[in-house]
Formats: C-alpha cells, structure tokens, sequence
C-alpha cells in the first residue's frame, strides 16, 4: 500500500515557498458544501485544521461519504483534467481553516517552472494513488460484510 503524503510538507522547500505565495487562507463553518461533484473545479485546497468528507449523490435523498480528510491533506485535484468538474461533494464535517490556491494561478506557475510543475503533478498522482487504494480496501471490506450477511 502506498504512504499517504501531504501535498505542502512533499514539496522541496523552494518550490513550496512559491506555491505558497499563491496561498490565501480561508474558513469553512461545519456543515459548510464546499463543492458538490459536477461544478466547476477552478480551485484547491490544503487543509490547516479541521475534517472534510468527500462524498457521493447514490439518489436524490442519499450521500455515502467515501473519504474523510484532515490537516496537511489535499482537498481536489479535478483542476488538473479536463473537464475540470467535481468528481465528488465535499462538505465540512468540523470547522475548516485551510489555503486555497486559484487553479488557473497554480498551472501558470508550473508553466513558468515546469520542475515545480511536474513535482507537483507526481504529488498530486501519488496521493490518489493512496486514496484509491484506501477506497478499494474499504470497498472489499464492505463487500465481505455484504457477502457474510447473505450466507
């Protein structure tokens, strides 16, 4: 299984420094939509303090929440791919302080320094790597659960 990383602490010192200059903090109260999944993504986030769920609409009443996140997480990464929506919801499970970084900003940065920009993208990789490892061990959890209570 692969290690969790946190985006800011991944990143060599310089190239952090100049991401971080694009920061801006900002606060979510608890129970705040953040994003829903099929809106622009022209934006992201680390998160300083606090917990978010990601989650997915299964039918118009319902929502499973299929990640939580803390400090140090990244907080969406569908700026990178076209089409440049939401793939999931995510709403403030406890009071969010977080940096958010301007999607179009961040990518002229990598533009101007394609070393930063390809540190950033294994980054961002590596950590969905780690999430979708995470999703499908609970997936296969659930699925046993499933299977037991049908014998």
């Amino acid at each position: 299984m692969t290690k969790a990383i946190k985006l800011l602490t991944a990143l060599p010192p310089p190239q952090r420094e100049r991401l971080m200059a694009l920061a801006r903090e900002v606060s979510f109260p608890e129970d705040t939509r953040i994003f829903e999944a099929g809106g622009t993504a022209d934006r992201f986030w680390v998160i300083r303090s606090g917990a978010v769920t990601l989650d997915q609409q299964v039918n118009e009443l319902h929502r499973i929440t299929v990640a939580s996140l803390g400090a140090g997480d990244l907080l969406g990464w569908s700026w990178l791919f076209p089409p440049y929506q939401w793939d999931f919801g995510a709403q403030a499970f406890t009071p969010v302080r977080a940096y958010e970084f301007e999607a179009a900003a961040v990518l002229r940065l990598c533009d101007e320094d394609p070393r930063l920009g390809l540190t950033l993208v294994r980054n961002v990789a590596e950590i969905l790597a780690h999430r979708l490892e995470m999703t499908r061990g609970q997936l296969l959890e659930q699925y046993a659960l499933h299977r037991r209570g049908a014998l």
